[in-house]
C-alpha cells in the first residue's frame, strides 16, 4: 500500500479536475465515486495507487509526476501561465498534472529542447551548477567565428565586470559568404544557464546570434522526429538516465 494518502479535493484537484472549491462542488453533487461509493466529503484519505476514484463515471488515475519532451517554437515564453504569452506549458495539451514546469527557460525567440515535468527535485538537480550538466546548443551568427573565439570559450568569457561564464566548448561548423555578410554555424556546449548566456556570450567576442536552437540538456537529446511545437512523454529509460546523470536513484 502507498505510504502517502491524500485528500479527495486535493487528488482530484492535481489531476486537473478544478479547484479545490470546485471539486468540493462536485463532491457535494454526488458526481465523484471512490471505490464504487458516492463520496461524502472532501477529506476523505485517498490511497493513490490502490483506490479507485471516478468522475461522471470515467476513472481519474492519479500520476505522481509527469516528463515531457517538447520541441520549443520560437515565439512562446518559457513560464507556466501568462495573462498576455501562450506559455510552453500551455501546449502540452495531454499534461494531467496542473503543476508542471519548464526546467530551465529558452529565450521567447530559441527554440528546441525543453523538459516540462512536475518533479522539482531532479529540476533541481539538472539546473544547479555545481552538477555541471551539459547544454548543447545549435547556432547562426551574423560574423566569422574563429578558433581565436573558441579558446576564448575554452577559457571562459568575459562577459562584463559580474559575470565570466565557465570554460565552455566551442565547435565551428561552417561559414558561409553571403553578400559579403558572413554567416557562421557552430554548437556550443555550457554547463550553466545564466540569462541569454549564450547570446551574451558571443556578443562578448563581437558576434550575433540570428537562429538559436537548444539540442540537448545532460544525456537527453532533443527527438528529431519532433516538429516545432510539438512534444511527447519521456520514456522510462530517458528518466532513468537523466536521474542517474545527476546521481538521483
Amino acid at each position: 500500500m502507498s505510504q502517502s494518502r491524500l485528500r479527495l479535493d486535493k487528488y482530484l484537484a492535481d489531476m486537473g479536475l478544478g479547484t479545490r472549491s470546485e471539486v468540493k462542488g462536485m463532491i457535494r453533487s454526488g458526481r465523484i465515486l471512490v471505490n464504487g461509493q458516492r463520496a461524502r466529503s472532501a477529506d476523505i484519505k485517498i490511497d493513490p495507487d490502490e483506490d479507485e476514484v471516478m468522475c461522471d463515471q470515467m476513472p481519474v488515475t492519479y500520476v505522481h509526476y509527469e516528463y515531457y519532451m517538447l520541441n520549443k517554437p520560437a515565439g512562446v515564453i518559457s513560464a507556466t501561465e501568462d495573462r498576455h504569452e501562450k506559455t510552453v506549458v500551455d501546449l502540452i495539451d495531454a499534461k494531467q498534472r496542473k503543476d508542471l514546469f519548464p526546467v530551465g527557460r529558452l529565450d521567447k525567440d530559441t527554440e528546441g529542447l525543453l523538459l516540462i515535468t512536475n518533479d522539482g527535485q531532479l529540476a533541481h538537480q539538472l539546473l544547479a551548477p555545481k552538477k555541471h550538466v551539459a547544454k548543447v546548443y545549435y547556432a547562426k551568427v551574423a560574423g566569422t567565428v574563429t578558433e581565436e573565439d573558441a579558446d576564448i570559450f575554452a577559457n571562459g568569457v568575459v562577459i562584463d565586470e559580474t559575470l565570466t561564464a565557465l570554460p565552455a566548448k566551442l565547435d565551428i561548423l561552417s561559414v558561409t559568404d553571403k553578400e559579403c555578410s558572413p554567416v557562421s554555424e557552430i554548437k556550443i556546449e555550457i554547463y550553466e544557464g545564466k540569462f541569454h548566456q549564450v547570446k551574451r556570450m558571443l556578443e562578448a567576442v563581437g558576434k550575433k546570434v540570428i537562429y538559436l536552437k537548444r539540442l540537448s540538456m545532460g544525456p537527453l537529446c532533443l527527438d528529431e522526429t519532433l516538429a516545432c511545437g510539438q512534444y511527447r512523454k519521456l520514456s522510462e529509460d530517458e528518466i532513468q538516465m537523466l536521474k542517474s546523470s545527476v546521481g538521483e536513484k
